[in-house]
């Protein structure tokens, strides 16, 4: 698979570092794969990466540009626990279907298919097109570091967070805007009429600004939208939009 790093985590403190950091649920690992990301003190996006359980380590799957900025925040973070951060030269590969023997099921939603870390060839899908249709963010796409809050863009509809794990980077945020507040933005499908460059803005009919169209397939795009303008019919560019869900 393209644009994807692995890192790999060992020290008999890992579990205990990386449960302190991260959105997730550090003892899931051992179901299996998970999906979480490492926040700013003030709740926003920074990164979203697997975990991964392997033998006296925990390798993370990245994408490639978020890697060394990954790395260099969680050695920032280690003190004096006894944690080693290295890369690896694992290449990463998936597939649509259900997982056979040695590979994982992609946490997010089951038509994402395997993700499997011991050198086999990806598999094809069309992949925006299954994104598109389950309302999957992207990494650097719909998933924008500094800016996105995990809430919006749909962690916790795809298992990206846990609200009982306890204290981690940017979790007061999110718990906050989990049980205190009605969300006013974020991430809805829409039908699209036309096309339009990833990152156009939105507007209603009469010009307000409404939100931000992103990943397009089989007339629908994903999109980051202002709820209370979200009418029937928006603009993006030459494209029409309407929203889905």
């Amino acid at each position: 698979m393209d644009g994807r790093t692995v890192l790999k985590i060992t020290g008999s403190d890992r579990e205990d570092f990386l449960q302190n950091l991260i959105t997730n649920d550090v003892s899931r690992l051992k179901d299996g794969m998970v999906w979480t990301a490492l926040l700013t003190p003030q709740g926003k996006y920074l990164a979203d990466f697997f975990l991964i359980p392997a033998e006296d380590a925990i390798l993370i799957d990245i994408a490639t540009p978020l890697a060394q900025s990954l790395a260099q925040r969680l050695a920032m973070y280690k003190l004096r626990a006894d944690v080693e951060i290295a890369s690896t030269e694992i290449t990463p590969s998936r597939g649509p279907g259900a997982p056979s023997d040695g590979a994982f099921p992609d946490p997010r939603h089951t038509d994402l298919g395997w993700r499997a870390y011991d050198g086999r060839p990806d598999e094809v899908a069309e992949w925006d097109a299954i994104r598109v249709e389950h309302m999957i963010p992207e990494t650097g796409i719909e998933l924008i570091p500094n800016e996105s809050y995990p809430l919006e863009i749909a962690f916790e509809r795809l298992n990206g967070v846990d609200f009982k794990k306890g204290c981690y980077v940017g979790q007061e945020v999110t718990a906050r805007m989990k049980h205190k507040t009605e969300l006013k933005k974020g991430l809805a499908q829409v039908a699209i009429d036309g096309e339009a460059p990833l990152g156009t803005e939105i507007t209603t009919i009469d010009g307000k600004p409404a939100g931000v169209l992103f990943t397009q397939a089989n007339g629908k795009a994903l999109a980051y939208l202002r709820f209370d303008r979200a009418t029937d019919t928006m603009i993006a560019g030459d494209a029409t939009l309407a929203r889905l869900h």
